[in-house]
């Protein structure tokens, strides 16, 4: 018996979005759009005649803004919530918003571009809507206010005598559907002074900037998104850029990262294999691998080499996890020490790397 097909309502004020969307989402067997709407109140009566198994949500809306009807159907009827958005930097804590408010994950909406573009686009966009319609929806908790941060040469001069010694850890994360709050919890609990960390989170291109600067004004550490040759320290974390890997180098005793172009790996761009391979190459034992909330098998392989090349490496647990299979690939391979739940994450990280 074939398994049923993913149930899409697509909410947008653009017919030329709905109808893109449409035939996007439309070629993968997987997936069956069920309705279109163009604003909030058609979608409620959408609903109420089929519940979809995912919404995807534009953010500006007439009538209605995307996020008061997010906050709608999360208190009145728990959907999962792909928000697709066309909005600049400049309207990107808006998206943010949608995340904290219980929405799954962020995809851009797909344009017009060359064929290599489309295709990539199609792939993010139905991977996108399965990790949903498998996501566990999440209690939406406030955030919590942080002391202000040290200045950069206080947080930066105790790392340099020990990179020196060339046995500074590194600490690398990955993740994917719900890893934006994930990594919001885990990097809030860290202090000042806590070993340098490299993240790739699969998230489109723009908004990785505003999400790095939305977690540094919320951590004690410094967090930014990363450029070609950022060296990596104690008491800052450095985020890939979307649409671009990122790898892990050395030089002497200094660890810095490079960006990079390239094909989709494992379905991503950036992508957790490529950082965590690069990971098990320059830094060996040096480092820590995190593997986060996120559907499919990225990082998996990665995982395992960091392991082989003797770094400790850590699973988010299944009870904590939005989407349960990054991580769960990563266990199956035997590529992981620890499996624990998002709230014991942090300390385990400052543990292994002291």
């Amino acid at each position: 018996m074939s398994k049923p097909r993913i149930r899409v309502l697509i909410v947008d004020d653009s017919a030329v979005v709905r109808q893109t969307l449409t035939e996007v989402l439309s070629s993968d067997p997987e997936i069956e759009v069920i309705g279109t709407a163009a604003d909030p109140f058609v979608a409620a009566e959408r609903i109420s005649e089929q519940v979809p198994d995912v919404i995807t949500l534009d953010i500006e809306m007439p009538r209605m803004d995307g996020l008061t009807f997010l906050q709608k159907i999360m208190t009145q009827h728990p959907i999962p919530v792909v928000i697709c958005s066309s909005l600049a930097e400049e309207g990107a804590q808006s998206t943010f918003k949608a995340l904290e408010y219980g929405a799954v994950d962020i995809i851009t909406k797909p344009r017009l571009g060359s064929k290599q573009f489309l295709e990539d686009s199609r792939i993010t966009l139905c991977q996108a809507v399965k990790a949903a319609a498998g996501a566990r929806l999440r209690t939406v908790r406030p955030s919590r206010t942080v002391q202000p941060k040290l200045t950069a040469d206080a947080i930066l001069s105790p790392g340099t005598h020990a990179m020196a010694e060339t046995t500074e850890k590194v600490v690398a994360i990955g993740a994917s559907t719900g890893g934006t709050e994930a990594l919001k919890t885990l990097l809030e609990t860290l202090p000042s002074d806590a070993p340098g960390i490299v993240i790739v989170q699969h998230m489109p291109e723009v908004f990785t900037r505003a999400f790095a600067n939305r977690l540094d004004g919320l951590c004690r550490i410094t967090v930014k998104e990363a450029e070609s040759n950022d060296t990596v320290l104690r008491g800052r974390a450095l985020i890939a850029p979307g649409n671009h890997h990122m790898l892990l180098k050395r030089s002497g005793a200094r660890y810095y990262v490079e960006i990079k172009e390239g094909p989709l790996v494992c379905r991503h761009r950036p992508s957790v294999d490529v950082l965590f391979r690069s990971a098990a190459r320059y830094a060996g034992q040096n480092a820590v691998g995190v593997i986060l909330t996120g559907m499919g098998d990225d990082g998996a392989r990665g995982m395992l080499e960091m392991k082989q090349a003797g770094a400790m490496t850590i699973a988010q647990d299944e009870a904590t996890c939005v989407v349960f299979g990054m991580p769960n690939e990563a266990i199956k391979r035997c590529a992981v020490d620890k499996v624990l739940p998002l709230e014991a994450v942090a300390g385990a990280i400052l543990t292994l790397a002291r």
